[in-house]
């Protein structure tokens, strides 16, 4: 062999070497991967996820790893662990509607746990999940990028033009800079937009933004392209992304109303419907406070709305009151996961109790009335015993739980019932050890005669002491069973 052709058959052979057949996973050389994990998913419907390995040794446990993007939790389902030798690692997650938004990334992989107490975990494999039931037409902007099925492609740059807008006036406000793009799917059809969201959103949506993901919803019809609630909802949830910008921590988050209002006064003002809706509330007590809003607002239609409509009506006493600049500082101040009342104190002077005070002076009511859970009325008491007097609870407030009811204390009273109880235990206690010497007697013994039941008087051979005590007929309980 010519020196040549040795060379370069050493060069084959290296490079064969340096390209493996498998990989080891987790550095455990026990457990080799036979190419890489695959992931398939069908919208509505599940998550397929795949992964070949050689095994040395058959795991005694065998889980899949799942993990969304945006989200902080880990999920692990068991599945059957796999023998010695070439295996396939399946699992398939299911996505039902609403379990997992479109737009979401979702990273998969295994986790094997062997008898030794090893724990080896597959190289993950990420795939995004997607609404493939519709053919997405796409415009890009420098961070909105649009996505629409229906409606030319006016529809789809009006659209765009709106949200680039409402992005520049939420950054330029809140002193942010958004460097990520932001995702906004438009959907023409009512029930594909629903089945995005879930059973459990209102009825009366129509956009939502999710922060996690950035990425907005929305359900607008071609036709309505030049309607102005379209200028309206589409500036409403991107301002939420822009908010959890500038709000952004993992501590603590900003009251719900503080950004529903926020989101409210930017794509539409304090408007006069909004006005009188909150107006009319003050003067008939349905009012509520602002800590009755800090979380999710209430589902009924009425309630929804008049929630939106008191969160813009604080934002504009804000503004007037404070300034907007207090308004900027106040929303700055949580990306550094303060309390509402520090948030408060630091951008106002006042704490979120003397802001709320404020805005009902503002609007000429004072505290108003609490709704929620009422104590129930006491029941009656059996004759001779005393009702124990209880504090007035406040409405709304949780009440102490009534004490339990006693005896009215009477003084020498009391002596009477324990002598006699007193009296029957001595009495139970002769009639016990008459009837005892009386059996013994029966039987013969000089003291307490035989056993009652002998050997030769047990059925089956078995001394009375050794009979089970569960019914006869039953199946005999099994001592190693826990159930």
């Amino acid at each position: 062999m010519s020196r040549a052709a040795a060379a370069l058959a050493a060069v084959v052979v290296l490079a064969l070497t340096l390209v493996p057949s498998s990989v080891v996973a987790g550095g455990d050389p026990a457990t080799e991967l036979l190419g890489e994990a695959t992931a398939t998913a069908t919208f509505g419907e599940s998550i397929r996820v795949q992964q070949e390995v050689r095994l040395s040794f058959a795991p005694v446990r065998a889980e899949a790893v799942v993990r969304a993007h945006g989200s902080n939790r880990t999920f692990l389902a068991e599945i059957p662990p796999p023998g010695q030798g070439e295996s396939t690692l399946s699992y398939v997650y299911p996505t039902p509607s609403g379990s997992l938004y479109p737009n979401t990334r979702v990273e998969l992989g295994f986790r094997l746990t062997f008898a030794d107490g090893r724990i080896v975990d597959t190289p993950t494999t990420t795939i995004r999940y997607e609404d493939d039931r519709v053919e997405w037409r796409t415009l890009e902007g420098p961070l909105v990028r649009v996505h629409w099925a229906e409606g030319d492609e006016g529809f789809g740059r009006r659209a765009l033009d709106i949200g680039e807008r409402a992005v520049e006036q939420a950054t330029a406000l809140l002193g942010v800079e958004e460097t990520q793009p932001i995702d906004f799917f438009v959907y023409a059809d009512r029930d594909a937009f629903f089945d995005v969201l879930g059973p459990a959103i209102q009825e009366n949506v129509g956009g939502v933004a999710l922060a996690e993901i950035r990425t907005m919803f929305a359900n607008i019809e071609p036709s309505q392209v030049n309607d102005p609630w379209v200028g309206i909802v589409i500036p409403h949830e991107l301002t939420h992304l822009v908010f959890d910008t500038a709000t952004r921590n993992p501590y603590h988050e900003p009251p719900h109303w503080l950004n529903e209002g926020l989101a409210d006064y930017l794509a539409q003002g304090y408007n006069a419907g909004a006005r009188g809706n909150v107006e009319n509330a003050a003067r008939s007590g349905a009012i509520m406070p602002l800590r009755a809003l800090v979380g999710r607002f209430p589902t009924t239609p009425d309630r929804f709305s008049l929630a939106y409509d008191e969160s813009v009506s604080a934002i504009d006493f804000l503004i007037r009151t404070y300034g907007q600049d207090a308004l900027v500082g106040l929303i700055s101040s949580y990306a550094d996961g303060v309390s509402d009342d520090l948030a408060f104190e630091d951008a106002l002077g006042v704490n979120v109790g003397g802001f709320e005070a404020a805005w009902l002076a503002d609007l000429g009511i004072a505290e108003p009335p609490a709704y929620g859970p009422r104590p129930a009325p006491p029941g009656p008491l059996p004759p001779g015993w005393a009702a124990a007097v209880q504090p007035t609870p406040r409405p709304g407030s949780s009440s102490p739980p009534l004490a339990s009811p006693r005896p009215a204390d009477t003084g020498g009273d009391l002596a009477e019932p324990v002598l006699i109880g007193l009296i029957a235990i001595v009495v139970a206690v002769l009639a016990v050890g008459l009837f005892v010497v009386a059996r013994g007697l029966n039987r013969g013994d000089p003291l307490f005669g035989p056993s009652a039941l002998s050997e030769d008087d047990a059925p089956d051979g078995r001394d009375a002491a050794d009979e089970p005590d569960f019914p006869p007929g039953a199946e005999e309980p099994n001592p190693d069973d826990t159930r």
